[in-house]
């Protein structure tokens, strides 16, 4: 070994890269996870195209990015229409050239099992949560190949692996394909230096909770919702939108350079927990 060979101890910075975040707004005021994102990785070096159906959210993440001195633009569009993510890629790709990285942040559900849940619920939910994954995921890959690297992060639910209380079966059951898919395209195109992963993430405190889950804790009171929610997890607490952000950070860095086709749980031991 040659002892004049210097490397960085960790290397997470992401200079001269441009990172496309799907889902970079809120759900409302606070910290969702694409959000925490998207600005996590502006920290990183990267320049970042926030993109969301809200464009206000959207313009939001990006202010909040360049107050800090980054570089970001805001880019509206529906993730699940071809047509949108075509002139969204062409937006991000006149504005900072080729894609480096992707990360998909869009997840939709409706509370209800089986008997709950339409056939019509089903095929709009698996059409944002996997559809446009494939649509974003066909967006990057030809130029990716053609580079010979990229990274790819989606982010899935512990609600993919288990039940968590309360019946979410379309938000499930699609999460678990978003996993499965990241394996296959992980497998597919190791060989042409790209990566894909999975972040799992458990029991998060975001915007979104207060309009989809709090209810099925609390019918009126969102910080015994909070509370109820945090009683189980081992470590105490609901997770963090950065929690999330810096697992993603993580993974589409070269500190994460021999892991693909892998799923991160970010979940403080709520999946390992027997009850």
């Amino acid at each position: 070994m040659n002892g004049n060979i210097r490397r960085e101890a960790l290397p997470l910075r992401l200079d001269g890269r441009t990172v496309f975040v799907v889902g970079g707004g809120s759900a409302g005021p606070g910290w969702s996870i694409g959000r925490a994102s998207s600005v996590t990785y502006a920290r990183q070096g990267a320049q970042v195209c926030v993109a969301d159906r809200d464009e206000a959210s959207a313009r939001e993440t990006v202010r909040l990015i360049e107050q800090e001195g980054g570089r970001a633009i805001a880019l509206v569009g529906d993730a699940a229409d071809a047509g949108d993510v075509d002139r969204l890629f062409g937006e991000a790709r006149a504005a900072f050239g080729p894609i480096d990285v992707l990360h998909y942040n869009v997840g939709i559900g409706k509370v209800g099992g089986p008997l709950e849940t339409s056939a019509d619920d089903l095929a709009r939910i698996h059409q944002a949560n996997v559809g446009g994954l494939l649509l974003a995921t066909q967006a990057v890959l030809p130029e990716m190949k053609e580079r010979q690297r990229g990274a790819i992060v989606a982010i899935s639910s512990i609600a993919a692996h288990r039940f968590l209380g309360y019946p979410h079966l379309a938000y499930g059951v699609t999460k678990a394909a978003v996993e499965h898919f990241i394996r296959l395209v992980a497998q597919e195109h190791a060989s042409h230096g790209i990566r894909a992963n999975t972040v799992v993430p458990g029991l998060i405190d975001t915007p979104r909770i207060a309009k989809t889950v709090a209810s099925q804790y609390s019918a009126d009171d969102l910080d015994e919702a909070r509370q109820a929610r945090a009683r189980q997890v081992p470590c105490g607490r609901m997770g963090t939108a950065w929690d999330v952000a810096h697992a993603c950070a993580f993974l589409v860095s070269d500190a994460a350079s021999y892991i693909t086709g892998t799923e991160l749980l970010v979940d403080g031991g709520i999946t390992g927990k027997y009850v």
